[in-house]
């Protein structure tokens, strides 16, 4: 009875936050660490939604786009983790952006094992039959040249995340029947997109937030490849930079999670030769140890203090089981000085991975100092009234003069806590 009572607590939670779409949030780390068995970072999908689904960043009058699934894909071997047709949700592009597509990657975390990866199949995050019909298009989405004022025009594409290894996965795992073929999912969403009208592209631009901000990464050279040399083509990563960091017990959690996709998914054979050559896998599936070598020029957004790396990467439940990280996880007003300066060195570590980075003028960077996770796909943080600045400058237009070669944008924030710009995320 007792269980009953806590899983139907669960269940109402999750439909008040579904209806609500705050950050707010129940604690799901302890939920399904010690209740399902299937951990935070493997779960990351659901939580995820809820980042993207807050009332602020979802304009009452958002555009409303629907699902187009991938005919054919399952042919190729195609497929999402329980075998269903990958998909797509695309609006057209008019007027001087007839000719220019955005493609989105969505985010929604990874499954290192066989027990999570067939959890995440019977999720909207494994399987098709789970999509959403249709989805809000905001932020870099959206179709309002005053909410999105370089991009609103474009032909803007979501494709859907169904596998668990940021599009790079291909093998099988014929016992449980599961497809980790997010490599192949990416060649068939492009491959149809062509076919409707992408191949006449004068412009393009990969983008993706956090597991597709990851993904965007690993694919961008690629994506360049499938356009002629005229065409211009350049690589978004938001939320995506997730670094190869010791954690708050001196641990390696998210480098041994990674460690389980790398393996389990079969991601090696699509990882950068020009990262394979020297080190292992796994760290050629961290940014920092890609970036240097990418040609396409690249734009990096991303929160200096990601909450995503907070909460899960440095201060898991397993690197912290005394719980000594728990508030301040949740709130940045409730961390000591001591934890501040733990993440000030993470802050210092990413400033370093990203050194000379946007020294060439063709790449970008905007590192602010908040306490956030996807900032692109966010009306609230992409582009609005009060959205988060760095030197007056918002993150879609410092994305747009970057793209369109108006300026060499290089926007570093001053440390924590300087920037009273920050939409801060907070959870209870």
């Amino acid at each position: 009875m007792e269980k009953l009572k806590e899983l139907w607590g669960v269940i109402v939670i999750g439909f008040v936050l579904s209806i609500w779409g705050g950050v707010n949030s129940y604690e799901f780390d302890d939920f399904f660490s010690n209740k399902s068995k299937v951990s935070f970072l493997e779960s990351m999908s659901f939580l995820e939604s809820i980042y993207g689904a807050s009332a602020a960043a979802v304009p009452p009058n958002a555009l409303m786009v629907g699902l187009t699934l991938v005919e054919g894909a399952a042919a190729k071997g195609a497929v999402c983790l329980d075998g269903t047709l990958p998909g797509y949700h695309l609006h057209h592009g008019y007027g001087e952006g007839a000719n220019s597509w955005l493609i989105q990657l969505e985010g929604g975390g990874w499954c290192n094992n066989i027990r999570s990866c067939v959890y995440r199949k019977g999720t909207h995050r494994g399987s098709s039959t789970l999509f959403e019909k249709k989805i809000p298009f905001t932020g870099i989405l959206s179709n309002k040249a005053e909410e999105n004022p370089d991009f609103f025009n474009w032909n803007r594409v979501k494709i859907r995340y169904c596998d668990g290894a940021s599009f790079a996965g291909d093998s099988e795992d014929k016992a449980t029947g599961l497809q980790f073929r997010g490599q192949r999912i990416w060649l068939a969403a492009i491959e149809d997109l062509m076919s409707k009208g992408m191949h006449n592209a004068d412009q393009a631009l990969l983008s993706g937030c956090s597991a597709g901000g990851l993904a965007s990464i690993l694919h961008c050279d690629e994506f360049r490849s499938f356009f002629p040399g005229s065409t211009k083509v350049k690589c978004l990563s938001d939320a995506g930079l997730f670094m190869d960091a010791v954690d708050v017990s001196g641990g390696h959690t998210i480098r041994d999670f990674f460690g389980g996709v790398v393996s389990l998914q079969g991601v090696q054979t699509n990882l950068p030769s020009t990262c394979t050559d020297h080190l292992d896998p796994t760290s050629c599936f961290f940014p920092q140890n890609l970036i240097a070598n990418i040609e396409t020029p690249m734009f990096i957004l991303n929160a200096a203090y990601d909450s995503w790396q907070v909460q899960q990467s440095l201060a898991s439940s397993t690197a912290d089981p005394q719980g000594t990280w728990h508030d301040c996880k949740l709130n940045h007003a409730r961390c000591s000085t001591l934890q501040i300066q733990f993440l000030q060195d993470f802050r210092n570590d990413m400033l370093d991975a990203v050194k000379g980075f946007a020294t060439p003028r063709q790449n970008g960077l905007f590192i602010n100092s908040c306490f956030a996770h996807c900032q692109s796909e966010r009306q609230d943080t992409w582009f609005a009234d009060d959205s988060p600045v760095i030197r007056d400058m918002a993150v879609a237009i410092a994305v747009g003069d970057w793209y369109f070669d108006r300026a060499n944008i290089e926007a570093i924030d001053c440390p924590y806590p300087c920037d009273k710009t920050c939409h801060n995320l907070i959870f209870k």
